[in-house]
This record gives structure tokens, sequence and C-alpha cells, in this order.
């Protein structure tokens, strides 16, 4: 049975809730879209919005805005089965690799940012200057730190059972 079908019972319900608030809470995400992950990270099929707004109790809007924002995270994925005339939506198998591209990629957009800045604010005080420099040594080491991680952790998954 899937998270869907078993959403109603204590464990899976406690879990959904428990996603809800600490993992939305966590990613600045609304609490629905931690509730969705909660669904589909349990899930043991794919499931449509039709099935994600029963199991949730949420607007067809709601849902479409939440798996945008799973989607976009990295952590989830629409396709259409073959033979299918509808589009369902999965826990990625590397949704965690996901997650931290996702992180990289808003990390080096904001290093770019800086980078832009920095050239913009030769015309500023000192101090201004400097806040901006701090901003492009912040994202620099961040964008560095995290292509390693992001490697690293690839490695390691190709390890595990």
């Amino acid at each position: 049975m899937s998270a869907a079908g078993e959403a109603g019972s204590g464990d899976a319900a406690a879990l959904i809730e428990d996603f809800g608030l600490h993992i939305g809470q966590a990613m600045g995400w609304p609490r629905m879209a931690g509730r969705a992950a909660g669904v589909l990270m349990t899930s043991e099929s794919p499931l449509t919005l039709a099935q994600l707004m029963d199991v949730l109790g949420a607007s067809k809007g709601s849902m479409s805005e939440t798996t945008r924002l799973l989607i976009t995270n990295g952590t989830v994925e629409r396709y259409k089965p073959a033979g299918s005339r509808q589009f369902v939506f999965r826990w990625r198998d590397d949704a965690w690799v996901g997650c931290l591209q996702h992180q990289l990629e808003q990390t080096a957009q904001l290093h770019a940012l800086a980078e832009r800045a920095q050239g913009r604010a030769a015309g500023l005080p000192p101090e201004q200057q400097q806040r901006v420099r701090r901003m492009v040594e912040y994202y620099a080491f961040m964008t560095q730190r995290l292509e390693v991680l992001l490697a690293d952790f690839t490695a390691s998954r190709a390890t595990w059972a």
C-alpha cells in the first residue's frame, strides 16, 4: 500500500505532519510542501496531482505550487508514464543530490550577483565597498565548498547498497 493509502494511519500521518513542520520550516517552505514531501518520500508508487490533493486535503492551486517548489528544490520529479494520459509525481531516487545541486545553483547565482555588485560599488565609500567584498568572498567560499561537498557526496553514494 502506498503512503497515500496509509496517510490516515497514526504512524504515517505523524510522519507527514512531522515533515510538514520540520522540513518545511528548515527549508523555508510552506508547511504543505513539507507534508507533500513526506507523502511522496514514503509513497510506494508515484501519485497524481489529484491523489496528492486528496491525501493532503489541499486545493489544486496549492498543490500545483507545492509540487513546483519540490521540483525546483530537486527532491521531486514530474513525469508521464508510458501509455498514461496523466502526469505523476515521485520522490527522486537522488533527491538529496538534487537538493544539494539546488543549493549550489542558488549560491552560485548569489556569487554572480556579488561579483556584479563589486563592479558597481567602486564609487561607494570604503566601508560599503568592504561589505560588498565580504559578500563576494563569502559566496566564493560557499560555492567552492558546496562543489566539493556535492562531489564528495555523489562519490560516497556510489558505495551505498
